[in-house]
């Protein structure tokens, strides 16, 4: 199996497998009990959530555990909302966001709310100069992505937070970086986003399980959940501890040795890319900044056949998120791209341990995919 969709999911390594396992079956607590087996779970959450806030360079007790990506984007959204419901019923975002954040916006335009959804570039790239001239004296919420989960594109986020308190002070800025923590610059402090979401299953920890951070900006935020009073009464429930331990332990596999990781992804991204530029009718599409993600198309060539047929080779590529579940891609469309080109286009995305003859026996199945079949866009 070649596996290279690493920005849909990750491999869990053995030792996150052993974490999660050790919970389910020993420490089964719940960290709610008031007895010896629950104040040693409620502890070990505590320890967890240090080791996720460390990497995410935040105070522990601004984490706040998920059940996922899509979980923490809507919460933010809608925390923002009812902060600045006297501020205004206007959203800035970009029209490449993840549908979590599109979907969420949606809804609120059926409440009321008027959102501006600012389009990148024909390379998928948005400037801060976009967002910030987008800020009106009643816009409550800018929610801008890290990084683009299809086109692999680095948004400048701490420019936006610098310029946002010119514009509208009471503006507060979310940042969907899934795609970014642990493998761009990913600190809470630098970028200066009020929420910044986060998912387990991107750096190799289990599905099921994200955290949101919420900063200071941020007064008496709207619980997501009521109930039992867990993640200090913003998100009730019993916690998901076998989870949350494998979410820690990835993060702590993933940062040892962090920077020879992402040269490594860097490298390889590189090496694809001019590996399959040589392959005729295809060119890369986005020469985004993230080192995991390389966006192409195969000009004529439909890319869910493509998908298809190395599929059936064993070799795993992706044509787009894989959130949209085969439909097309609100990202690509937003390129405005010659329609052959559009229709073509597939996303590799790779992890610290893809290799060179990952992408050999990817640029050979190619190769073979365009020479022995007739285009049919």
């Amino acid at each position: 199996m070649i596996y290279l969709d690493h920005a849909a999911t990750t491999p869990i390594p053995r030792a996150v497998a052993d974490a999660m396992y050790t919970v389910l079956t020993e420490q089964f607590g719940n960290p709610s009990s008031q007895y010896s087996l629950g104040l040693d779970m409620k502890k070990q959450v505590a320890l967890w959530r240090e080791m996720v806030a460390g990497a995410l360079d935040c105070d522990a007790s601004r984490l706040y555990f998920t059940a996922c990506g899509t979980e923490g984007d809507n919460w933010a959204i809608q925390a923002a909302c009812w902060q600045n419901r006297r501020v205004g019923r206007h959203i800035v975002t970009t029209a490449v966001e993840h549908s979590a954040v599109l979907e969420c916006c949606k809804w609120l335009e059926l409440q009321g709310y008027e959102v501006t959804r600012v389009l990148p570039d024909k390379r998928g790239n948005i400037t801060a100069g976009q967002i910030l001239d987008a800020v009106r004296p009643d816009t409550a919420l800018v929610s801008v992505m890290l990084v683009n989960n299809e086109l692999g594109n680095l948004y400048p986020l701490a420019e936006i937070a610098a310029g946002l308190p010119l514009k509208n002070p009471k503006t507060l800025l979310h940042t969907d970086a899934v795609q970014g923590f642990l493998k761009v610059p990913c600190s809470a402090k630098a970028l200066g986003a009020d929420f910044i979401t986060i998912s387990g299953h991107k750096v190799g920890g289990p599905k099921g399980v994200g955290a949101l951070y919420i900063g200071p900006r941020v007064r008496n935020p709207k619980p997501l959940l009521a109930g039992g009073g867990q993640e200090g009464g913003l998100r009730s429930g019993t916690e998901a501890t076998a989870q949350i331990a494998g979410f820690a332990k990835a993060v702590e596999l993933r940062r040892d040795g962090l920077e020879d990781k992402l040269r490594r992804m860097a490298a390889i991204k590189q090496y694809a890319a001019e590996r399959l530029s040589a392959i005729p009718d295809l060119t890369v599409i986005s020469d985004g900044a993230a080192p995991h993600i390389l966006a192409i198309s195969l000009a004529g060539w439909p890319s869910q056949n493509i998908v298809n047929d190395l599929s059936q080779q064993g070799i795993f590529v992706s044509a787009g998120s894989a959130c949209h579940q085969g439909k097309p891609s609100h990202v690509v469309a937003a390129l405005n791209l010659p329609k052959r080109t559009a229709g073509g286009v597939i996303r590799l995305s790779f992890g610290p341990e893809t290799t060179e003859a990952d992408i050999e026996a990817c640029a050979s199945a190619l190769r073979a995919h365009h020479d022995c079949r007739m285009p049919m866009l």
